[in-house]
């Protein structure tokens, strides 16, 4: 009997697309040029890499020259934390508690060197203060970063009232739209963002590509220097396979959107009604302002690494916390922020679904974990 395999951990990871890998296999072999070459096979590479430049441009309402390949999420969030800080040489940036560690941890840095960050908080749900955030831009405010939607509990952020507020005081905004992007429509200009960080492995893309929008008259200082490469903003010879990936993946995902997330988001809403009649349970995140592919819950006198554990046996990949960081012995920052006690957050399971989950999957999800949850229960020491 072949072994059950059910993959919810989408916002982890995603798996390649068949036609993104097709799109991509020529520039591994026939069409392996230098970007930067002169000759007829660099030229080929640069038509290539402007081509998806296009592309993507086009999908979130952009310029082309206003968008910066990077290897992923991290190093953009990067890109515009530092870059930012570098060019401005002093100032404050603002950020909210429950960001990702890649904008969290350039903030924590940039403290041990000089700049000033406020953390503002947010509600049991996850929704930033807009008062507390207007109220924190200072006439040395350099900077705001706020995600788009959160990578844990799926929380959607009023990006459109942020980027209004940053606008009407000069400030820049930045937000982190790794998770968003390919499930909820992105409009720069509409939604007053300056910088915007993209990573393709969560759009069914390569690993280590992505890309940062950067409005063209945003000043930003590279944080890696050659040979110029990428506008003068990102040095190093351009991943021209992977560029070609992620333009294929963000095409391919946009192409099907409303469609593909209303099953999603019906599959998400069915998980959610029948994993809160089991007793002791909780949704974490807005119950309705959250991306249409996630949902996250605490369940009282679970361990969230046993749950997965038990879980895994049964074929079902799903997460706890926060998948970049889930080695760490620390409850989840974000579970934390939202007012969740640490062992609250230690009984925290992601499910975060994808375009080939199916509902007879989520039938059989949803009769094991009830299973292993009254199991566990039954031997917990809580």
């Amino acid at each position: 009997m072949e072994k059950i395999k059910i993959y919810l951990d989408h916002a982890a990871t995603t798996p390649l697309a068949a036609e993104v890998l097709e799109a991509m296999l020529p520039y591994f072999s026939e069409k392996f040029g230098n970007a930067s070459s002169l000759h007829e096979f660099g030229q080929e590479a640069r038509e290539a890499v402007e081509n998806a430049r296009k592309k993507i441009a086009k999908l979130i309402n952009a310029k082309p020259a206003e968008i910066i390949f990077t290897s992923g999420g991290t190093e953009s969030d990067n890109l515009a934390i530092k870059g930012t800080a570098f060019k401005a040489k002093e100032g404050k940036i603002i950020t909210s508690k429950i960001e990702h560690h890649a904008v969290l941890e350039p903030c924590h840095w940039l403290e041990k060197h000089g700049f000033k960050v406020s953390y503002i908080n947010v509600d049991k749900y996850g929704l930033v203060d807009l008062a507390e955030l207007e109220k924190a831009i200072t006439k040395d405010t350099i900077l705001v970063s706020v995600m788009h939607a959160n990578n844990e509990i799926g929380t959607i952020e009023p990006i459109k009232e942020i980027g209004k507020i940053c606008k009407q005081h000069g400030v820049y905004f930045h937000t982190d739209a790794v998770q968003s992007f390919g499930k909820l429509p992105i409009d720069v200009k509409k939604m007053n963002i300056d910088m915007l960080s993209v990573s393709a492995h969560k759009i069914y893309g390569p690993k280590g590509v992505g890309f940062l929008y950067v409005r063209q008259d945003v000043r930003i200082e590279p944080i890696m220097h050659g040979g110029g490469h990428e506008f003068g903003l990102r040095s190093g010879t351009e991943n021209v396979v992977g560029i070609v990936g992620l333009a294929k993946a963000a095409e391919l995902i946009h192409r099907n959107l409303e469609k593909e997330t209303a099953r999603e988001r019906k599959l998400r809403d069915k998980l959610i009604k029948e994993i809160l009649e089991i007793k002791d349970s909780r949704l974490n995140g807005h119950p309705e302002l959250r991306l249409p592919n996630n949902c996250n819950f605490s369940f009282k006198g679970i361990e969230g690494e046993a749950l997965l554990l038990r879980l895994s046996e049964k074929g079902i990949a799903a997460s706890t916390g926060s998948a970049c960081s889930t080695k760490s012995l620390k409850p989840s920052h974000v579970l934390t922020a939202i007012g969740l006690k640490p062992e609250e957050a230690h009984g925290s399971l992601r499910l975060t679904l994808g375009k080939d989950n199916t509902e007879e999957q989520i039938d059989y999800v949803l009769t094991v974990l009830s299973k292993i949850i009254n199991s566990l229960r039954r031997i917990s020491p809580f």
